[in-house]
């Protein structure tokens, strides 16, 4: 196989980083890809910075064995601690995309000054990895953080769009600390699937930032920029991985991937 006909791999916590391989394969058609959800270790907001890395590896390793040509580290919480180990892990021929760097560019650009709001988990604010890099490259910006545990569990589980998740997204927005901001970033992979709620619930007064959309453009960008765009009419196969597999997890890639996807479990912790 050609190098650039190989797949991108896809690795996240669970199956929330669907949405962020939903985005890349309707942006990139021609490519496959490969994805593996963590779903032994669901979720990684709660773990430390120690463990993640060393799922990180693991899967990274997996991901190579599989021949991907690039890898998109599809949760914010491993794009946050681990984006070095598996760096190193691939080597220099193999392109790392990790899911904040787009994002915190982006936030950047199209806001000169103000406050702007992330939500995420645990792992993901507790690491000021959006503040440090927003503010960083724009100083007028100031960003505020909010921890939303409940809500990748919540997701994860199918269990959303009705009046009981929508009062604990509303509990969530309403923190003193968000007052005031003028836009939001999705800092979790599995909230594009409650930006709805999300949107309604500020009624168009602040932007709704769903970084997949904003990933998607960056792996095509880097993609180009190696000669690594598949030329190929004829894809192979996608094909999806979970280390615990169970008939709920694969109920709920339809909500992810807006089709119904077959789930293979593959038990790397045990190798």
């Amino acid at each position: 196989m050609k190098k650039n006909e190989r797949p991108i791999g896809f690795f996240d916590s669970g199956i929330g980083g669907l949405t962020v391989a939903a985005a890349v394969k309707k942006m990139l058609p021609n490519e496959s890809i490969i994805y593996f959800g963590d779903t032994a270790h669901l979720p990684y907001g709660d773990k430390s910075p120690e463990s993640i890395r060393h799922y990180a590896a693991r899967i990274t390793s997996f991901l190579i064995e599989k021949k991907c040509k690039a890898i998109v580290i599809a949760c914010n919480t491993a794009s946050a601690h681990a984006f070095k180990t598996v760096s190193d892990v691939a080597g220099p021929n193999i392109p790392i995309i990790n899911v904040i760097d787009p994002v915190a560019e982006y936030v950047a650009d199209r806001f000169s000054e103000g406050k702007i709001g992330v939500i995420g988990t645990k792992g993901t604010i507790e690491s000021r990895v959006y503040v440090k890099r927003i503010e960083k490259i724009n100083s007028q910006i100031k960003v505020m953080s909010c921890a939303t545990p409940l809500l990748a569990p919540m997701i994860e589980e199918g269990f959303f769009n009705n009046k009981i998740s929508q009062a604990v997204i509303d509990s969530y927005l309403t923190k003193p600390s968000l007052k005031g901001i003028k836009g939001i970033i999705l800092g979790c992979t599995h909230y594009p699937l409650i930006s709805k709620s999300i949107e309604a619930f500020y009624k168009g007064s602040v932007e709704v930032i769903d970084g997949s959309k904003i990933v998607a453009s960056e792996c095509k960008k880097v993609l180009e920029s190696m000669n690594l765009l598949s030329g190929s009419t004829t894809v192979s196969p996608d094909q999806f991985f979970v280390s615990d597999f169970t008939e709920s997890f694969e109920a709920s890639t339809r909500f992810f991937f807006k089709k119904k996807i077959h789930l293979k479990e593959s038990r790397i912790w045990e190798v």
